[in-house]
C-alpha cells in the first residue's frame, strides 16, 4: 500500500513540475484575491443579495440546458445578452465605491488639514452637543465631493465655531443637510448626502448617522455628528463609527486622520480651556 501512494504522490509531483508556470500561479493569486475582496466589498449590503439572485439565474439557465427545457433556455438565453448592462445599472454604487477604494490605495497623499480647522469643528460640536442640536459636517479628503455640493448651497466662507453653529440652530434654513468643510473652509451647507443601506446597522442610528456612514462609505472623507436626541458626538472614517467622543477624544482622532499633530503641551492647554468653557453656563 505504502509504495502504491509512494508512486503516485512522485507521479503527481513530475506532473505538477512539468506544467507548472509561475504565470499560472500568480494567475490564481490575483483571481482568489479579487474574488475575497468582492466579497468582502458586498457583505452586508443589497448587492450581496443581488449576487445570489443572479447566481440563482445562472443555475436555473444551467439546469434549462442539461434538462432540454426549451422555453426556458429560450427566456434565458435572450435575457444573457442585456446582463452587462443590467450589472452596471443594478450595482452603480458599488462600482463606483469599489473604483475610488482601488484609486485611494493607489495615491494615499490625501491633502493636510489646517489644525486650526479642526479645532473650530471640535468647538462647534461640543456646543452643538450641550444644547441638543443636531448636526453633520464632513471633511473632504483626496476623493472631491462636488457632486454633493451642487446639492447644496456654495457658501465657501472661512470656517469658524460661531458659523457653524448658527448654520445647525433651528431656526436656520440650512440645518437639515450636511456641512463640508474644504481646504480648512465651510465649501457649503445644507447638502444632501447617500444614505447608509447595510441591512446589520443598528435601528438606534438616524438619518444623520446613516448619512455619515454612506459618505464616508464612498468617498475618504470624515464625518462628524451630533445627535439631536441624545447630545453624542460621533466620528465616522470609512465603515468605522466612534461614538460617544468628547472634546479631547474628538481633537485626538480628527487630528490623526487629518495628517496633524499636537505636542502634549498643547493638548493639556486645550483641555485646560474646554474645563474653563464648560463650567460657565451656555446661552441660548
Amino acid at each position: 500500500m505504502v509504495p502504491v501512494i509512494y508512486e503516485w504522490v512522485l507521479e503527481l509531483w513530475s506532473t505538477l513540475a512539468a506544467n507548472f508556470h509561475w504565470n499560472d500561479l500568480v494567475d490564481i493569486l490575483l483571481m482568489a484575491f479579487a474574488v475575497y475582496w468582492l466579497l468582502l466589498l458586498i457583505r452586508g449590503t443589497r448587492a450581496a443579495q443581488m449576487v445570489l439572485g443572479l447566481l440563482i439565474l445562472v443555475l436555473v439557465w444551467l439546469l434549462s440546458r442539461q434538462l432540454d427545457l426549451r422555453v426556458t433556455g429560450f427566456i434565458l438565453d435572450g435575457f444573457a445578452p442585456v446582463l452587462a448592462l443590467i450589472l452596471v445599472v443594478i450595482f452603480q454604487a458599488d462600482i463606483r465605491r469599489a473604483l475610488t477604494r482601488v484609486g485611494r490605495g493607489l495615491f494615499t497623499g490625501a491633502p493636510r488639514q489646517e489644525a486650526q480647522a479642526v479645532e473650530e469643528v471640535v468647538r462647534a460640536s461640543q456646543s452643538l452637543a450641550q444644547r441638543r442640536v443636531g448636526a453633520l459636517m464632513v471633511i473632504e479628503r483626496e476623493v472631491g465631493l462636488d457632486e454633493y455640493l451642487e446639492l447644496g448651497t456654495r457658501i465657501d466662507s472661512e470656517l469658524s465655531r460661531e458659523l457653524l453653529v448658527a448654520l445647525f440652530l433651528p431656526y436656520s434654513p440650512l440645518h437639515d443637510g450636511a456641512v463640508v468643510v474644504r481646504e480648512g473652509r465651510i465649501a457649503a451647507a445644507g447638502c444632501i448626502l447617500p444614505l447608509a443601506l447595510q441591512s446589520n446597522l443598528p435601528s438606534t442610528l438616524g438619518t444623520r448617522h446613516r448619512a455619515a456612514l454612506g459618505i464616508t462609505d464612498e468617498t475618504d472623507s470624515i464625518a462628524v455628528a451630533v445627535s439631536e436626541e441624545t447630545g453624542r458626538i460621533s466620528l465616522v472614517c470609512g465603515d468605522e463609527l466612534r461614538d460617544d467622543l468628547d472634546g479631547p477624544r474628538l481633537r485626538q482622532e480628527l487630528l490623526a486622520l487629518t495628517g496633524n499633530v499636537r505636542s502634549q503641551d498643547e493638548e493639556s492647554q486645550e483641555d485646560a480651556r474646554e474645563l474653563e468653557v464648560a463650567a460657565q453656563p451656555e446661552s441660548r
